[in-house]
């Protein structure tokens, strides 16, 4: 995985319950047990002293939102259902959400703001 350049990303930082099982898939994804305690040793240093923010009830319903206005940017939520659930936890917390992959989240600008690292 490259590196991200630091300089692009806040001072303060803060994961959803969704980042992290999307980073789980990635250990337990691994084709070989050498590369699957490398993940994992990574993936734990990584997260240590983070309290992941949830998706709750507030997350669930901006979900719908988010929705709404991806099938209005003539795109398909089913595909991105795991990206939309991230974005629904960012804008429930007016947080801007941070990607390598900013393509993924057009037409959302109405309720989150994406910020490509």
């Amino acid at each position: 995985m490259a590196e991200l350049n630091e300089f692009a990303l806040p001072e303060v930082s803060a994961l959803t319950t969704i980042t992290l099982a999307e980073l789980q898939h990635g250990v337990a994804a691994a084709k070989d047990p050498t590369t699957h305690d490398m993940r994992n040793k990574r993936l734990g240093a990584a997260i240590v002293g983070y309290a992941p923010l949830p998706f709750d009830r507030q997350a669930s319903t901006r979900y719908g939102s988010l929705i709404r206005l991806t099938i209005a940017a003539n795109r398909d939520p089913r595909s991105r259902k795991l990206d939309l659930m991230i974005a629904a936890i960012a804008s429930c917390h007016d947080l801007p959400l941070y990607t390598r992959n900013p393509k993924d989240f057009v037409g959302l600008e109405q309720l989150v703001e994406v910020i490509e690292v």
